[in-house]
């Protein structure tokens, strides 16, 4: 049997909301282990999909914190980094419709400073798929080394790329320029309406997924909030409508989209190459279940997947 497991890489981030404070001068943060990369292998592992997260992980309270999290939701941790610097915070405003927007403390942390040697040890010979993207990718000095671990472990395993993009941190110029080359080395991309406007401003989404297949992407998934989610198969497509939920937040919803449809695909054995056995009907439910699990994202509060308990649960209760 094909290995099932898939390797994570990139950032941690402690996800700071503000609370009602006991006085009007002050401001009460509640604080909860995030991040794109972070949170998408939480949600792999939730569903029984072995997950193993390369990161640097500080050892202050957020990196203890981040290591607790990623640990109890059974996320593999051996190859992780033992980093002496500090971690990376980001401070989330709420809109009155759950979406967040973010100012971020990120200068000289743990996240951004991986070296080849640190990822040259990493062995993935049980790994059918390798996800990454956000910051990480494009952070220096880390991002080019980053790059490098992709190009080296493309012969071996599926690609996925979510490009994340994240403006107050890096400018939109930056991911522009290195998207076409990230085509080049990825099988999946995923990314959001935001990330699409970005990245390509004014581009309707099925001109966009013609670009970046002819860049290389064999798959290419758009997901559109309360729109659902457009996708294409070497220009093949489809829409998926998203599942109603009461939201809380948007918080971490893209991130868990993309483990749904990685696990679904996993489950199948349709990772582990080129995608060369994928069909259009295989893209459908993969995304149909990659929009269950960002449901339940959205209707809690923060990036806290669902486990895979939930989808039964959920599951069952729509075939009652």
């Amino acid at each position: 049997m094909s290995p099932r497991r898939i390797t994570v890489l990139g950032e941690c981030v402690a996800d700071a909301f503000a609370e009602p404070a006991n006085a009007s001068n002050e401001l009460a943060l509640r604080v909860l282990p995030g991040g794109g990369p972070a949170n998408t292998a939480v949600a792999l592992a939730r569903l029984d999909t072995p997950a193993r997260f390369l990161a640097r992980l500080s050892g202050d309270v957020f990196g203890r914190l981040f290591r607790a999290h990623l640990e109890a939701s059974g996320v593999d941790l051996s190859y992780a980094v033992a980093a002496a610097e500090p971690s990376t915070l980001a401070v989330a405003e709420l809109d009155a419709t759950g979406q967040a927007a973010f100012s971020f403390h990120a200068q000289n942390t743990a996240d951004w400073q991986w070296t080849s040697g640190e990822l040259a040890r990493v062995d993935l010979s049980g790994t059918a798929c390798v996800h990454t993207g956000s910051l990480a990718l494009v952070r220096e000095p880390g991002g080019a080394v980053v790059e490098e671990f992709l190009d080296a472990a493309a012969p071996r395993a599926t690609i996925s790329i979510d490009p994340n993009v994240r403006p107050l941190l890096v400018h939109p110029e930056i991911y522009r320029a290195r998207l076409a080359h990230w085509c080049g080395l990825a099988d999946i991309l995923r990314l959001s309406e935001d990330d699409l406007e970005l990245l390509l401003p004014g581009t309707p989404p099925e001109r966009a997924c013609d670009i970046w297949h002819a860049a290389g992407a064999r798959l290419v998934v758009i997901t559109l909030g309360a729109d659902g989610a457009l996708a294409s198969l070497d220009g093949e497509r489809l829409r998926v409508p998203a599942v109603a939920t009461e939201v809380v937040d948007t918080v971490g919803a893209g991130d868990s989209f993309s483990a749904g449809l990685l696990h679904h695909l996993g489950n199948r054995g349709l990772l582990g190459g080129r995608l060369t056995d994928l069909g259009v009907d295989d893209v459908a439910e993969a995304c149909r279940f990659g929009t269950q699990v960002a449901a339940l994202t959205c209707s809690v509060a923060g990036p806290n997947p669902p486990w895979q308990s939930q989808l039964e649960q959920l599951t069952n209760a729509d075939g009652a």
